[in-house]
């Protein structure tokens, strides 16, 4: 089984609800940005998770690949920093039919967005970030990142776990380039059976980031994004290898194909 790959983010619809616990999640997921023509149709390739920001022709979107017969789940991604996405709103986005909560802050802005997960017994993603979009750069990085993301993560939980949201509805993101240094992001992948420890599902973004068009620079220009793909497939197979249940991408096709075989080597005897 292959690991669950996104346009953007990821999960598994057949397993959220009360099996996110389990070793592999399946399905592909593509995110239409807000603002764009949604497709009304996707390729065999496709993924079956949207992201979104509960906007209405993303909504349409939605119906109509419900239409079609599509197994699609909706994640609404909460920047608590924005009040499109503050708790209020994204109650109502979660009512009007967003499936899966994404809390960029890991509930430390608003931990109120965790009761909204409770009352729409939704999924729950949980980041770790230093400071918040505005300052996770400029404060100084942690001394030793690994420990710092599992006690930010594990922060996090007890909040969600006393709000009241189920274990198997809690999923954890590192938060890879988020308050972290160039250095840093290679070793939370060196060591992300560390973060796995924690007993949750991991997803894992790394794709296209910063810190991959600077290893990938040439002539003291960073990479361009566009030209970062193959950097991200060695991210790709690194978190997957490395315990992801989950990784979020741009370039679906590309990264399936990976996904594919690092779960072949996964299933592989080690012995």
């Amino acid at each position: 089984m292959i690991q669950a790959t996104s346009g953007r983010l990821v999960l598994s619809p057949s397993d959220l609800n009360d099996h996110v616990e389990c070793p592999h999640l399946t399905t592909l997921a593509f995110e239409v940005a807000s603002g764009t023509r949604p497709r009304p149709h996707l390729p065999e390739d496709h993924a079956d998770l949207l992201r979104h920001k509960g906007e209405e022709h993303e909504g349409a979107y939605l119906a109509e690949l419900r239409k079609q017969g599509r197994q699609v789940v909706s994640v609404l991604t909460a920047n608590p920093w924005d009040f499109a996405t503050s708790a209020r709103a994204t109650e109502e986005a979660m009512r009007a039919g967003a499936e899966i909560l994404n809390d960029v802050s890991g509930l430390k802005h608003d931990p109120y967005l965790a009761l909204v997960a409770v009352r729409e017994r939704a999924p729950l993603i949980l980041m770790h970030m230093r400071g918040t979009p505005e300052t996770m750069q400029a404060l100084p990085f942690a001394k030793d990142v690994v420990s710092d993301v599992v006690a930010g993560l594990r922060q996090s939980i007890s909040v969600a776990r006393r709000a009241g949201v189920p274990k198997s509805h809690i999923v954890l993101d590192p938060g890879i380039g988020f308050g972290k240094s160039y250095a840093q992001n290679y070793e939370l992948l060196a060591k992300l059976s560390a973060v796995s420890r924690l007993g949750y599902p991991l997803l894992v973004g790394t794709s296209r980031k910063g810190f991959l068009g600077a290893t990938l620079a040439r002539h003291g220009k960073s990479a361009p994004p566009n030209q970062r793909i193959w950097g991200t497939a060695a991210t790709v197979a690194a978190c997957i290898l490395n315990g992801a249940h989950i990784v979020r991408v741009h370039d679906v096709p590309e990264m399936l194909q990976v996904a594919r075989v690092s779960d072949a080597l996964l299933a592989a005897p080690h012995s």
